[in-house]
């Protein structure tokens, strides 16, 4: 069990502590640098939810197990935080393991907000118990294909791996693009070397590539690939779900991983209560906070207000919540085609690494 709370912090609050489960990927093969950026978030708020005197005078206390990326851990996580009576579930970034997460919670009758994954279909069925702060993969992506089509890209070929996240992601690009004049190659990265990714880009006459992949593998050979080729030097490479957000990607790729365009979920200028989270999480993480960070963050508050407001045994009242986050006013309602409440939404742009300074990113397009 980890805590984020010192001693002296907890005893800032009386009474039995309030436990929130916390899901994250922190081994590989999942994105672990997600993962800490994620628990970062989490563990500063129920830091200043302490400060401020808890949940009703009792601690808030946060049980994290870590997912590694895999939906069976996921889902034996959640039973065992179960049995320890954790007042709801937060966290996951990985959309594949947060929908394990959220099936379990919800036939657990245990409250759960995922923070990070964006899956449409979180749930099967729709269900009182499971909220989302990130925006869900439809409304995102279809963002992401408008900015492909203002700038002029309308053969797009898609790198994917298979995977239910990947295809969902193909489907929302091919659909929305489609009537707009766009078509969408796939490329099965099961069969494919990055040399035969270059020449079906060739032949295709692809003027965008999109990275539908995990990382570093096969992510980074695919970009390097691609940059060196010089019958791709027009192509755009992006990466919609988001990869060139880390620090870990610019590390593996430097010059090449700067001018991929991706989904960000947090506004060009952050408010004051961003702000100041921004510099906090900068300290603790010894760099940049990612978006997946203030995402953490927000998920405590969201969860902080409920019990304080509703109690650890109704938890799963969220049409009720009207909060403050560090991205803006957050409340919760059901957009069609959505199974479980859904802040809608969170700001959403895409943007890039600057090629003439990396740790600058760049705004292409906001939603």
């Amino acid at each position: 069990m980890r805590t984020p709370s010192s001693p002296g912090e907890a005893e800032r609050a009386e009474g039995p502590a309030v436990r929130i489960g916390a899901l994250a990927p922190l081994t590989r093969p999942g994105w672990v640098e997600a993962g800490r950026h994620l628990l970062a978030g989490l563990e500063l708020a129920v830091r200043e939810v302490n400060d401020s005197g808890g949940i009703a005078g009792s601690p808030l206390e946060l049980v994290v197990r870590d997912t590694a990326a895999d939906p069976q851990k996921a889902a034996a996580a959640v039973d065992e935080l179960a049995r320890l009576g954790v007042a709801a579930v937060a966290g996951e970034y990985h959309s594949v393991v947060a929908r394990a997460a959220a099936a379990r919670a919800d036939a657990l009758g245990l409250p759960y907000l995922c923070s990070s994954a964006v899956l449409d279909a979180l749930t099967e069925q729709p269900t009182e118990r499971v909220a989302r702060i990130a925006p869900a993969q439809s409304h995102g992506w279809r963002i992401y294909a408008d900015f492909l089509l203002g700038a002029g890209h309308r053969r797009v070929a898609v790198a994917a791996d298979p995977s239910v996240y990947w295809v969902s992601g193909t489907r929302i690009l091919r659909d929305h693009l489609a009537p707009r004049g766009g078509t969408v190659v796939e490329l099965d990265m099961r069969a494919l070397t990055p040399a035969a990714v270059c020449d079906a880009l060739v032949d295709h006459r692809a003027t965008a590539l999109l990275l539908l992949v995990g990382h570093p593998e096969p992510a980074v050979p695919l970009v390097k690939a691609v940059r060196h080729d010089r019958r791709l030097a027009d192509v755009l490479i992006g990466a919609p779900a988001g990869q060139p957000e880390f620090n870990e990607w610019a590390a593996a790729l430097g010059d090449d991983g700067a001018a991929i365009p991706f989904l960000s979920y947090r506004p060009e200028h952050l408010g004051p209560l961003g702000t100041r989270v921004e510099t906090v999480l900068r300290e603790r993480l010894g760099e940049a906070p990612s978006f997946v960070a203030f995402e953490g963050y927000d998920t405590v508050v969201v969860l902080a207000d409920v019990l304080r407001t509703q109690g650890a045994g109704t938890a799963a009242s969220w049409p009720g919540v009207v909060v403050e986050g560090t991205r803006g006013q957050i409340r919760f309602s059901r957009p069609p085609g959505i199974s479980t409440w859904q802040w809608a939404w969170a700001p959403v742009r895409v943007v890039d690494r600057d090629p003439a300074d990396p740790a600058r990113f760049r705004t292409l397009h906001a939603g």
